[in-house]
């Protein structure tokens, strides 16, 4: 197998592509890739201050590591989520990346900052480890961009997550969701502008990267995530990627192209009675933002020293 694009030995095939690349090609072609897409949706300017989400995955890094490849102004942002040893590991990666690419990079610890971890804190707001921790990197992903000045949250969602929770979305006809299912969400009365330059990459594609550049990255998966219907939906997409290549591609962007303007205006909808949160001051629908009473719920059972509620079993979209 030979390089598509300078003949030399290959060292990967990408099917939806019908191509293959050797080392330096392909990296080439995953910058490319997150340049176009910067590119095509306004992402951010040359004079933006983007503020990287990184939890030591590799999508995150090879994110972090594109901007800055392409000369983004790119500091990152680690949050810390108390999950054991997951997140310490998490947390090293992030930093011996900051560290090898002489970047900067910001941390809040949920448990130091807040006096809730996730593992606790989900049950005792009855909510799904995996909603706690969607909610509470929203919220702080936005707060962290807003207090350190940055015009841009930038987050390292790919093609297989992004079509998997459209997968699931479609399934319920979630409107709302829907309209918010976009690359980039524009900056609002105290939100950031966030964007998802990964969206043309697979997550194979993310790893490769790394293996090829030698980014170190926490491979296992979060060990609260088992049960999560997301990763089922990638496992059925996969299915159904392996039998036609370019599906994945096909469904996303065709959702963008054909439906996404069509849904748009049931998020701005519910945009229309947002008000800042009494505790935070972070944009709600609510008395008080889902955050905000989460931490609260939390706290509370932690002084009370008693046993966390049954969780809901429902998840949350992204």
């Amino acid at each position: 197998m030979k390089c598509r694009a300078c003949s030399r030995p290959a060292v990967i095939d990408i099917r939806r592509h019908n191509t293959a690349f050797c080392q330096d090609c392909f990296v080439r072609h995953c910058r490319d890739q997150v340049e176009r897409t910067v590119h095509a949706y306004d992402m951010f300017g040359p004079d933006d201050r983007v503020l990287v989400a990184v939890s030591g995955g590799k999508d995150s890094l090879a994110l972090w590591d594109i901007l800055l490849d392409l000369g983004v102004r790119a500091d990152g942002l680690y949050l810390g989520l108390g999950i054991g040893e997951y997140s310490d590991a998490s947390g090293r990666y992030a930093r011996d990346f900051a560290s090898r690419r002489g970047a900067k990079l910001v941390e809040v610890d949920i448990p130091t900052t807040f006096g809730f971890d996730i593992p606790t804190g989900a049950p005792a707001a009855r909510r799904t480890p995996c909603s706690a921790c969607g909610l509470s990197k929203r919220h702080l992903f936005n707060q962290a961009a807003l207090d350190g000045g940055y015009d841009v949250v930038a987050t390292g969602h790919n093609l297989d997550d992004e079509a998997a929770v459209l997968f699931g979305n479609v399934l319920r006809w979630d409107l709302a969701y829907l309209g918010r299912q976009l690359p980039v969400l524009p900056a609002d009365d105290g939100f950031a502008r966030k964007v998802k330059p990964l969206v043309r990459l697979s997550e194979r594609e993310t790893a490769a990267y790394c293996v090829l550049k030698g980014i170190e990255y926490i491979v296992e998966e979060c060990p609260m995530a088992e049960g999560n219907r997301h990763l089922g939906y990638k496992g059925a997409l996969n299915d159904v990627e392996v039998r036609s290549p370019g599906s994945k591609a096909a469904f996303y962007f065709g959702f963008l192209e054909r439906v996404a303007p069509l849904v748009e205006t049931h998020a701005t909808e519910q945009r229309a009675d947002l008000h800042p949160c009494p505790e935070c001051g972070s944009p709600t629908v609510s008395e008080v933002c889902a955050f905000c009473r989460l931490a609260e719920k939390a706290r509370r059972n932690a002084s009370r020293g008693g046993h966390p509620p049954e969780t809901d079993s429902s998840t949350e979209h992204r």
